[in-house]
């Protein structure tokens, strides 16, 4: 308090006591101890009001004293348990935590990790994932600003997240505890495997392998695919201790329409500690996805090259050119391309709608408009004879199909006489058109569907000038490309729209996470936030169910079924008001991402320590690691002076003794008839 507020408090004590002797003793006749009670009642009740109109500051000082951190970190991962370093970890991890003088010294806290980092003091080392990265990026965040060293007991095989040794923060020492046999051992391991998730139907899929050898002598391996009893590859790997890798490529047939799950195997005739990590299941889905697709034309334009050479970079496009007149039959087709049709197309046409084949008209300059008119109601066109140049606006609310934004409104314009285009029904306009910079409110690539068949407009021709111009933006074709094989795969496919859409993939690594998303449309086809999802998944060997709710995010619902062993599922998702359901299955290959090691990850290890000014350690060095950390002077104890002020005003105490007083000294008063 300052030397005022002192001044002010025996000046009120003055007053106070000066104000109760002249009302009850200097003026009372009879100084009896009701008149001393009172006075004393009355220089209580003053005083503490004067007090409160000082509202002194009371300022209290606390020492404390702020040890360093000593984040004590386990690994949690199943690939400790493999390598039988549990116990020893645990044990480990007792000695620490449980060290007098290191309690003294750090605030010691405990934390394991697998594909999560967490607070812990208990482990069961089952964790299907292993990720170090975490561990660096949690320490940052919960120890902020602050200099301290880290315990790692790990073996430092790391199986998802980014590369630890740079992750962690470099003025932080991190002390790795090294647990696990490191003495080498024989070894044969697949460390990965490359190939597409699909193929297609009667073609040929690479398979990559990458394959690593640990070992001192030369030896040979057999890499062999097979899919059941069948071999389908089998090669000879040479290995020796100065070539301890090898990589293997293998073409594989797709002659079976389905999913296909496939096992990698590397073996040998020595002896090996680990043989888990010599095979690997992978899967591929073949589809029968050939499209053939009709461009008939009855004149020579660039357009047509442009689409044919667009289309045909998918593999699965076959184009075949065709003048109205030379058609015979449309059953080997699957899309129809109808460039600038004429009065000669009425026979396309027809044969065309009685096939149920969806088309893709395409306009220009030769265009008999009339003649369209009388083929098709979903665009009403009245056109002129004078020819205009219209370019293109994109649409963002178009969801047909998901399409990105290639800078439509970039490329030269498109000819089409000059007209009033509108349209009937229900039409999905992508492009719209401008002439010039003013907006026509006409399509000009629009998309209708009607009882399941399909048609594109794209009402304008030099659409190559697109192409070319596409290429000078991207030095490359592939975005335009992208664009008409996305209008062929819509146009090729027969499936209408659906109210419950569902997103998966055929088949999982066990241990990966396994994630099914949904989408619920209303009867307009809006996304509907207040769809009910559920999805009921069964084991097809135990029959065993799980239930579980799909939660919504952005624009989705989406389910994670981490935690389901190896196996074939059957699931259905279930819209509980409508009652709308999508089935269908999955497998859970058998795959172990844990137990792919033998050895602890030294190496890494080391040069994380190296990285952070720390040092590595092994179990039987504890000791040395304890005695390190208690000798290291960079970490002391803080003692730190805490100042708490606190106004008089705000003791509520002071005013209830105030009410106290003044309550009591009246009721004296009443009683003895003062009042």
């Amino acid at each position: 308090m300052t030397r005022t507020t002192i001044l002010l408090i025996i000046l009120s004590l003055v007053v106070a006591g000066s104000l109760s002797f002249y009302h009850y003793l200097y003026k009372a006749k009879n100084k009896s101890t009701v008149s001393l009670f009172l006075a004393f009642l009355r220089f209580m009740s003053i005083f503490g009001i004067l007090l409160l109109l000082i509202n002194p500051i009371i300022t209290k000082n606390t020492l404390e004293t702020v040890k360093t951190p000593l984040p004590i970190v386990v690994d949690n991962s199943s690939s400790i348990s493999f390598l039988n370093a549990n116990e020893k970890v645990s044990e480990l991890y007792q000695k620490l935590i449980s060290n007098a003088a290191l309690q003294h010294k750090f605030d010691i806290q405990s934390y394991q990790f697998d594909g999560e980092f967490q607070q812990s003091e208990k482990f069961d080392f089952k964790g299907a994932q292993t990720n170090l990265d975490a561990v660096a990026k949690n320490l940052k965040s919960i120890n902020k600003n602050v200099i301290f060293p880290t315990v790692i007991i790990t073996d430092g095989n790391q199986t998802s997240g980014n590369d630890y040794v740079y992750g962690f923060d470099s003025v932080n020492k991190i002390f790795p505890l090294i647990v696990g046999d490191t003495t080498t051992f024989l070894d044969f391991k697949i460390d990965q495997l490359n190939v597409n998730k699909y193929a297609f139907y009667k073609n040929k899929f690479p398979v990559e392998a990458f394959l690593h050898y640990s070992g001192t002598k030369n030896v040979t391996a057999d890499f062999i695919i097979s899919q059941g009893n069948s071999v389908f590859s089998k090669q000879p790997i040479s290995f020796s201790p100065s070539k301890k890798t090898a990589v293997v490529n293998v073409l594989l047939p797709a002659n079976k329409v389905g999913l296909q799950v496939f096992k990698a195997t590397i073996s040998s005739k020595e002896k090996e500690k680990n043989t888990y990590n010599n095979t690997k299941n992978f899967a591929v889905e073949v589809i029968d996805q050939k499209t053939n697709i009709a461009i008939i034309s009855a004149i020579n334009h660039p357009d047509i090259g442009a689409l044919k050479h667009a289309i045909e970079t998918n593999a699965q496009r076959k184009v075949t050119l065709i003048k109205p007149n030379d058609i015979k039959t449309l059953q080997d087709y699957n899309v129809l391309i109808l460039y600038q049709p004429t009065t000669e197309f009425k026979s396309v046409f027809d044969a065309a709608k009685l096939a149920g084949i969806n088309t893709f008209i395409i306009t220009g300059n030769n265009t008999d408009f009339n003649f369209l008119n009388q083929q098709q109601n979903n665009l009403s066109f009245k056109m002129s004879g004078q020819k205009e140049d219209y370019l293109a606006a994109f649409n963002s609310q178009f969801n047909l199909f998901a399409i990105d934004n290639i800078g439509f409104e970039n490329f030269p314009p498109l000819q089409n006489p000059f007209g009033n285009i509108t349209t009937n029904g229900n039409v999905s306009v992508l492009l719209s058109s401008k002439i010039r910079n003013i907006d026509t409110n006409a399509p000009l690539l629009a998309f209708t569907e009607n009882q399941g068949k399909r048609t594109a407009y794209f009402l304008g021709e030099n659409s190559w000038k697109w192409r070319l111009q596409s290429h000078i933006d991207n030095q490359s074709f592939d975005k335009f490309d992208i664009f008409i094989d996305k209008i062929i795969q819509y146009l090729a496919s027969n499936n209408s729209k659906k109210s419950l859409v569902v997103a998966h993939e055929s088949f999982y690594n066990s241990g990966e996470a396994i994630e099914i998303s949904a989408q619920y449309f209303n009867k307009n086809y809006e996304f509907d936030e207040k769809a009910r999802l559920t999805i009921a998944v069964t084991n097809t060997k135990t029959k065993q169910t799980k239930n579980y709710d799909l939660l919504k995010s952005n624009n989705s619902y989406k389910v994670n079924l981490d935690g389901l062993t190896a196996g074939n599922y059957n699931f259905s998702v279930k819209e509980l008001n409508s009652k709308t359901t999508y089935s269908n299955h999955f497998e859970i290959l058998d795959f172990d991402i844990e137990k792919q090691f033998v050895n602890p990850d030294v190496e890494k290890l080391t040069q994380l320590a190296l990285q952070t000014q720390g040092k590595v350690y092994f179990p039987d060095q504890i000791e040395g690691l304890i005695k390190s950390l208690l000798d290291n002077e960079e970490y002391k104890a803080v003692q730190k002076n805490t100042m708490t002020k606190t106004p008089l005003i705000d003791w509520v105490w002071l005013l209830v003794l105030i009410s106290i007083f003044l309550s009591t000294e009246w009721f004296v008063r009443k009683y003895n008839g003062l009042l």
